[in-house]
């Protein structure tokens, strides 16, 4: 006698369907995170763009640099926001090389989430640990280079 193996019929599929998600919520909700996200960043770069960093007083000093003389990742970014917001590309580059990198990375998300927004689809973003490691190993290696005579170039 044969062994009872299971029938194939008896898996019914269910048909997907048409639309991913049968009922999606109304485009004002669906732009409400993204619109609300880039609000929030083009005023602080307002902000920062109204307000100089490079004059004294205004913004606190990096913790990093003021107790070890050291320049973190970070070092140079609000010189580079102001730079940017003022459309001094070479001045942005100059404070902070990475940040500008930043901007344009956020730039790309922004527009992936206002089209995934726009059609419906939930934006996921699932990082895997390896490029949590990559980036981590890139700021270390970027702080590390810019304190370094021969990156003196990456210093803000």
């Amino acid at each position: 006698m044969p062994a009872a193996s299971p029938s194939v019929s008896a898996v019914h599929a269910v048909p997907p369907h048409p639309h991913p998600h049968p009922h999606p919520r109304p485009l004002g909700r669906r732009l409400l995170a993204p619109v609300s996200t880039l609000a929030g960043v083009a005023a602080a770069f307002a902000y920062v763009g109204t307000v100089d960093p490079n004059e004294p007083g205004h913004y606190p000093v990096c913790p990093l640099l003021r107790f070890t003389g050291i320049y973190c990742p970070g070092c140079g970014g609000l010189r580079s926001a102001h730079a940017f917001v003022h459309g001094d590309l070479p001045a942005a580059l100059g404070a902070n090389a990475l940040a500008v990198v930043g901007y344009g990375l956020f730039a790309v998300v922004m527009v992936l989430w206002l089209i995934r927004a726009i059609r419906g689809v939930p934006m996921r973003l699932a990082i895997s640990p390896a490029w949590w490691w990559g980036i981590g190993a890139v700021l270390a290696l970027f702080t590390l280079v810019r304190n370094l005579p021969f990156g003196s170039a990456l210093a803000p």
